[in-house]
């Protein structure tokens, strides 16, 4: 080790980028981890929450909560919002709250004046906050009145910071913040209105929260409300959390084991300059087994360099992305040093570091002296792999794959990763495989460069499975990313956009369902609307078992997480058709029945005739399943998950909610409509289907930013391969020229020889690659997203380029200084 470092350059930035990467994000994981639960208090609004659906909690309830401590009330609905001047109204989330919110926390506001000052009465009006979104979308200033429901409301300034925002979920549109008295003056809260009351607590003295649930439960059975503690503050957040760490994870992973072929050509390029020195401790008597322990000592050593490069990258990126991530997270970030984050990325580098350096040390091993003195200056010779050594190392990637699954979140997704990362590599060997014998059976060309290339491919000792492995699976992966991406954006702002109706409508009364239609003719006869009666429940029991003691599967756990709307009909819905069971006639008074939709069925594991148990407005309702039905999701019609028998909710207030489809609207139509539901139905609440698919298209292309970013780490560990590859041939690309140019090969033969190799072997990775990434694509979007796949070609002339793009430039820059080599020198080592 003496001698330096020369030659394990990629080597070591192979091993740092990969463990840099793992440890990174399992430490910016652990940071968002930590902000949450330390701020779980803060989050929640209170030690505990207690949510219902569509109520108030009863007398009761409220004595139960009131006697664990302090209690706040929150109550929380989607309306809209307008200029009391006139004006177009607004989508608003609009939480109500009272005089002793918040319990923790601090709510920021501009002016920074007391809550209660700003949401009290002046003049006969109560007082409203904005979050800076309503304000940049309105254009409205403190000072300006507003028209939520029936009540005028005064916006007397920006609500700067929300301490418990978080825990209320996804927010579609700006806050409007007001007083509970200002709430009740609105008359937005109806019998069957969608609106959240939210009881938080902060208790007297400490207690253990499976205890409080149980409590609750057992006092109250049938209260359907949601219990939550501060550890679970934002579940969907700490969710989505641990899903993207795990995703970046896997990424870092895949960075890292196509960093680990870079290791196994550095590890073989340097065995190759040590052939004299491993020569002469052969004939000094020295076994096998004593060289193999000295050069993987050497390996493992520089490994640790590496490894701990990547550790101190991967310990600053908390610090960094701090400051970034609060700008999308509201929660103070406190980044620190993860020490369980760095030991993980640490013992992947080790894993991956030896298993991929003990192939050519096994390779190595066996060799007799006399082959290697033979092969001093030539291509090097390569014995026999030893069975153990590949089973050292079989055992060491199963080690790798076992660590993986364990950290997994979702077991089953990590463990699809890594057997399709495997199957990869499988493939790519085999498809340089197939390159090389293609090249030695095409008919010999005339020109001599193009001869020279094509046995350059196929040669013993050919740069092409390094070629290949290294930059395909980075080139498949973001084609396939690529792929997918533009699918579903295509969709969303095409297709999708097509089929939906132009306008969601939530909140019609029940006695206003009648005069609704009349009133939406009136604005744009000829269109088309639709409507279906609609309430919240939470599922509580499934054939009689308690929900919260059923497993699931992931995909299907949604179901049972939170209130769901549910329906019912007396004829089968649209946009449905019947996958087993029967529908029930027209007038049906006997046993309550459900249609469940087949998919969420399946995943839940129903059967017909079993039995489920929802709680709506306080009430446990039981029905048996008739049937089970294939609902078309994609169209953004009217869809439920659970459709009843109209008997089992006879008497139940309850809401309607429908659709608008204009055939020949503009945007001056789309305004009217608009405007003149919010003059005749105020409580009604509109959504504009084109601004929330383009809500979702900005959140998927954020996401797919932050995707492809990830993606691009897999890239450019494949670069970095690629270049050690080249690297590692270029003693033996030295001799070749030298010989070549003594027989009389000119420097622009060469250039052009190895510029004819770099584009096949980079044409041949695109084209595969394309394929690959196309096939991949296909099935994420065709079969699990159940979307039309549609390949934009743009994508695959863009990999076809950068393919080209980076074998020949990183090929011609690595060769240069073969062209340049002193034929002598070589020529003695002979």
């Amino acid at each position: 080790m003496r001698a330096g470092l020369r030659g394990f350059a990629i080597f070591l930035a192979c091993i740092m980028l990969g463990v840099a990467a793992i440890a990174a994000v399992n430490s910016v994981a652990a940071m968002m981890a930590g902000a949450v639960e330390r701020e779980g208090r803060a989050i929640l609004g209170g030690d505990v929450r207690y949510g219902l659906t569509q109520r108030e909690a009863k007398p009761d309830e409220l004595s139960y909560l009131q006697s664990l401590g302090a209690v706040s009330e929150t109550v929380s609905m989607r309306t809209m919002a307008r200029p009391a001047a006139g004006g177009d109204p607004t989508l608003v989330e609009l939480k109500a709250v009272d005089g002793a919110y918040p319990l923790y926390g601090q709510v920021a506001t501009t002016p920074p004046e007391p809550l209660g000052d700003l949401l009290g009465t002046r003049n006969g009006r109560f007082g409203a906050l904005a979050a800076p979104e309503f304000m940049e979308r309105t254009g409205l200033k403190p000072g300006a009145v507003l028209r939520v429901g029936s009540a005028e409301l005064e916006l007397r300034g920006v609500l700067t910071n929300e301490p418990d925002v978080l825990s209320d979920g996804f927010n579609f549109a700006p806050r409007l913040l007001v007083g509970r008295a200002a709430m009740n003056v609105t008359g937005l809260i109806q019998p069957g209105s969608l609106v959240e009351f939210d009881y938080k607590v902060r208790l007297k003295e400490a207690t253990y929260a499976g205890d409080l649930t149980k409590d609750a439960n057992a006092r109250f059975p049938s209260a359907g409300w949601s219990i939550r503690t501060s550890d679970r503050a934002a579940p969907t957040l700490q969710r989505n959390i641990e899903r993207f760490g795990q995703f970046l994870t896997l990424v870092g992973l895949s960075a890292l084991i196509v960093g680990g072929v870079g290791v196994a050509n550095a590890v073989n390029a340097h065995l190759g300059t040590k052939r004299g020195v491993i020569a002469t401790f052969k004939s000094l008597g020295a076994g096998g087994a004593f060289v193999s322990k000295v050069y993987l000592l050497q390996i493992m050593i520089l490994a640790g360099v590496g490894i701990l490069a990547g550790l101190v990258l991967g310990a600053i990126a908390p610090f960094v992305a701090a400051r970034f991530l609060e700008a999308f997270i509201p929660i103070a970030a406190e980044p620190s040093i993860y020490p369980t984050a760095l030991l993980v990325a640490a013992l992947f580098g080790v894993l991956t570091a030896l298993a991929f350096a003990l192939v050519p040390l096994g390779r190595t091993r066996d060799v007799p002296a006399t082959a290697l003195f033979r092969d001093i200056g030539g291509a090097g010779a390569g014995g026999r792999l030893r069975a153990s050594y590949l089973g050292g190392a079989l055992l060491l990637a199963l080690g790798v794959a076992a660590l993986a699954i364990l950290m997994a979140d979702d077991r089953k997704v990590a463990a699809i990763f890594l057997v399709a990362t495997a199957v990869a590599f499988l493939i790519l060997n085999a498809v340089a495989l197939g390159i090389m014998r293609l090249a030695k059976a095409a008919p010999h060309p005339r020109a001599v460069a193009w001869r020279l290339a094509l046995a350059n491919i196929h040669r013993p000792g050919a740069l092409t499975p390094s070629v290949v492995l290294s930059l395909g699976l980075g080139l498949t992966l973001l084609v396939a990313l690529a792929t997918i991406d533009n699918d579903l954006r295509r969709e969303i702002s095409g297709n999708l956009a097509q089929r939906a109706p132009d306008f969601f409508f939530v909140d019609i009364q029940n006695g206003e369902i009648d005069p609704f239609r009349q009133e939406i003719q009136r604005l744009t006869p000829g269109s088309t609307l639709e409507a279906a009666p609609m309430l919240r429940g939470r599922i509580t029991r499934l054939d009689g078992v308690d929900t919260s003691q059923v497993k699931v599967p992931p995909e299907g756990a949604w179901v049972l997480r939170g209130d769901r709307g549910i329906t019912y009909d007396d004829v089968l819905p649209k946009n449905s058709r019947l996958s087993e069971g029967e529908w029930w006639a027209p007038g049906y008074t006997g046993e309550p029945l459900v249609s469940f939709a087949a998919e969420q069925g399946r995943q839940l594991g129903l059967k017909l005739g079993q039995t489920i148990t929802v709680n709506v407005l306080g009430r446990d309702i039981t029905a048996r399943i008739a049937n089970f039905r294939d609902v078309e999701w994609e169209s953004l019609s009217i869809n439920f998950v659970m459709v009843f028998s109209p008997n089992a909710f006879a008497g139940a207030p309850h809401a309607w909610l429908a659709t608008l489809s204009i055939p020949d609207g503009g945007a001056e139509v789309e305004r009217g409509v608009l405007n003149g539901i919010a003059d005749r139905f105020p409580a009604v609440t509109t959504v504009r289907v084109k601004d929330a698919l383009d809500a979702v298209n900005s959140l998927v292309a954020q996401l797919a930013l932050a995707i492809r970013a990830a993606a691009a780490v897999a890239l450019v560990a494949s670069v970095l391969v690629l270049s050690g590859a080249l690297a590692a041939g270029t003693r033996r690309r030295i001799h070749d020229a030298v010989v070549l140019k003594t027989l009389g090969g000119t420097r622009r033969v060469l250039i052009a020889s190895y510029t004819a190799e770099y584009m096949m072997l980079g044409l041949a990775t695109a084209v595969f690659a394309v394929a690959a990434g196309a096939l991949a694509a296909w099935y994420v979007v065709a079969q699990v997203m159940d979307l039309p796949f549609h390949f934009d070609w743009t994508i695959a002339l863009t990999t076809v380029l950068v393919s080209l793009l980076l074998t020949v430039g990183i090929g011609l820059a690595g060769t240069w200084r073969v062209l340049g080599q002193k034929a002598a020198p070589v020529l003695r080592e002979l």
